[in-house]
């Protein structure tokens, strides 16, 4: 073979190496469905989640692709809004709330399902066990009922003459009937001798409630960790504030509302949990074979120009405690 012919002979087979190489499939980024009870509007939720997933690497729109769904507070869209994400055969689906995640389990037997901000998944039907939740779900639990007793316990500390106390509650949500004998049990056995529970199953109740707890002036109000509350945690937190109720919250997110004090779980590492357990099923492993996880990190926040305008001095030994404090 001559020089000449053997450098054609190369560059031929260099040139039909790239083209084979180009022609190879590439790793195909995943896509994921995200359901949310909510709006996409300013929503902290979906802001923590995002961010855990930059956290682990993805970039979304290049190595992950979501797909969003928000129900904008209209329970009825919700079945529709996952069928439209089973439809589109995403690879996993994340849900917001166990309301939306138990139609999403009803919806699909075969995409996984990672949840998030669900306060009890085996006593609302989610999974039959934390260990070993089965199907094609898991996720991470606010371990609601655990924290109600460190909240009162806190609450009693913060204001120790607290004889009446009002318990803000969404009766609808199956969990409720649960918390609301943990309140009254928690609170016999801090020494609270009137506990009383007021009741909102929508956002035109607060004006109902809120004209009750002006009747009723209580020492202290405990708020329910649902999503109504929530959604409507600036219209709790202003009550609060004009009628110098000092209030005790599950989420961080009624801080931001002016809310007095709140004790929950760190949401940051409750949407990084979240994320991680994403990333597992949607490369490859069976939600069966990850257990269900409750939070290890939790935090105290108190807000000292609330307290100012309601006229109330945080005990050091509260203050002392805290995690945060904004003033």
């Amino acid at each position: 073979m001559t020089r000449k012919l053997f450098i054609w002979v190369l560059a031929i087979f260099f040139l039909v190496t790239a083209s084979s190489a180009d022609a190879q499939p590439i790793g195909k980024a995943p896509r994921l469905g995200l359901l949310a009870p909510g709006t996409s509007e300013r929503n902290p939720q979906i802001e923590g989640f995002q961010q855990a997933l930059r956290d682990l690497g993805y970039a979304e729109g290049r190595t992950i692709h979501i797909e969003y769904r928000f129900a904008q507070g209209k329970d009825d869209r919700i079945s529709e809004l996952a069928a439209e994400l089973v439809g589109l055969k995403v690879d996993a689906i994340v849900t917001f709330s166990h309301r939306v995640a138990l139609i999403v389990k009803n919806a699909t037997t075969s995409i996984p399902i990672v949840f998030a901000f669900v306060n009890d998944p085996v006593g609302v039907g989610l999974v039959p066990s934390l260990a070993r939740p089965g199907g094609n779900i898991t996720g991470v639990s606010l371990q609601g009922l655990d924290l109600i007793g460190k909240r009162l316990e806190l609450l009693k500390e913060t204001v120790p003459k607290v004889d009446r106390l009002v318990y803000l509650r969404n009766p609808v949500e199956p969990y409720s009937p649960i918390y609301w004998k943990e309140v009254q049990s928690v609170s016999r056995a801090l020494g609270i001798r009137q506990v009383s529970s007021i009741e909102a199953k929508a956002p035109e109740d607060f004006e109902r409630v809120f004209a009750a707890m002006a009747r009723e002036h209580p020492d202290a109000l405990l708020v329910e960790t649902n999503s109504l509350n929530t959604g409507n945690r600036k219209r709790i937190s202003n009550f609060a504030t004009d009628h110098r109720l000092p209030t005790m919250c599950g989420l961080t997110y009624f801080m931001d509302a002016g809310a007095l004090m709140s004790y929950s779980p760190n949401l940051p590492d409750h949407f990084h949990r979240v994320a991680v357990l994403t990333d597992k099923v949607i490369k490859g492993v069976k939600p069966a074979e990850l257990p269900v996880e409750q939070p290890t990190k939790f935090e105290l926040i108190i807000n000292l120009k609330t307290a100012k305008q309601i006229g109330l001095t945080i005990p050091a030994s509260v203050l002392y405690r805290a995690d945060k404090v904004t003033r």
